[in-house]
């Protein structure tokens, strides 16, 4: 099992700056430092202190977590009538140590009281059921989103790339149950792994039947700047034959082929800020 710290936050919500900003967003909030989930590619530990990680926590990345344990009362001090809120950009906030941390509900339940204008989830974990009832609540209240990141159609491609994750079955079946119970869900195909991309996309429509989010993984060559993929990743790639997920001009193939088979259905496959835009849309006034 992983080590859980706590640690007390000065805030909880932070504004917005590049990617995030740059699809609508005008804050995010991260619930804990460092995820358990710990995936090969993750672009996090990259960032280093402009994450707000130690030297320890960028190093050690997936071996332990901090949860902010002040979360939800600085959460109920903060402005949000007017905010659009993206949970999280750091850290997965259902990742697995979370199952019996449970900062998530007290979170959501504060969020009740004090609800900001657009609220998105994005999350890998089917975990997230667990909090229905609140999520239910929530959506009465203020434009409630739910991102269920779907990285490949391949189980054995997951099992080497993110271990520690869920089946992505496990994350359709939820997109499935979450949708049928009227909450707003997303398949969000970030990053993109080695899969059949027409495939994929089909999962991912005929489970949450709405347009498709994605993105490829993070290349120096298309992104110079910034965050990018972690190295383990690309040994992985190496090892399977894979680099070619890696190429630019390959990931623009698969994009085309997503778009193509979105297309076919009448929906769309949009990708970066287009995609991650959908979730920042503020479609109706909150109470």
């Amino acid at each position: 099992m992983w080590p859980v710290r706590e640690a007390p936050a000065k805030s909880i919500l932070t504004p917005t700056s590049g990617f995030i900003k740059h699809a609508g967003f005008t804050h995010s909030l991260t619930p804990a430092r460092n995820c358990t989930y710990g995936c090969t590619y993750c672009y996090v530990p990259t960032m280093g202190l402009y994450a707000g990680l130690s030297a320890e926590e960028s190093k050690r990345w997936g071996q332990f977590t901090t949860f902010k344990a002040n979360a939800p009362e600085l959460l109920e001090r903060a402005r949000l009538r007017d905010a659009i809120v993206y949970c999280s950009p750091l850290v997965d906030p259902y990742q697995p140590v979370e199952r019996t941390y449970e900062l998530m509900p007290r979170l959501l339940s504060a969020l009740l009281r004090q609800p900001p204008r657009v609220f998105t989830i994005q999350t890998r974990a089917p975990l997230i059921t667990r909090d229905l009832d609140l999520l239910k609540q929530l959506s009465a209240v203020t434009q409630l989103r739910v991102s269920m990141s779907v990285t490949t159609d391949q189980d054995s491609v997951r099992k080497r790339y993110e271990p520690f994750c869920e089946p992505n079955g496990a994350r359709l079946a939820a997109i499935v149950h979450l949708r049928e119970q009227g909450i707003e869900t997303y398949a969000t195909l970030a990053p993109l792994l080695p899969c059949n991309p027409e495939h994929l996309a089909a999962l991912a429509i005929a489970a949450s039947e709405r347009d498709l989010i994605g993105d490829p993984l993070h290349i120096r060559s298309s992104k110079p700047h910034g965050a990018t993929t972690r190295k383990a990743a690309y040994a992985i790639a190496r090892r399977g034959g894979e680099e070619q997920w890696f190429q630019p001009e390959f990931q623009r193939e698969v994009t085309l082929r997503i778009q193509q088979a979105a297309a076919q259905r009448g929906l769309n496959f949009e990708i970066g800020t287009r995609g991650f835009a959908l979730l920042a849309r503020a479609d109706r006034l909150t109470l």
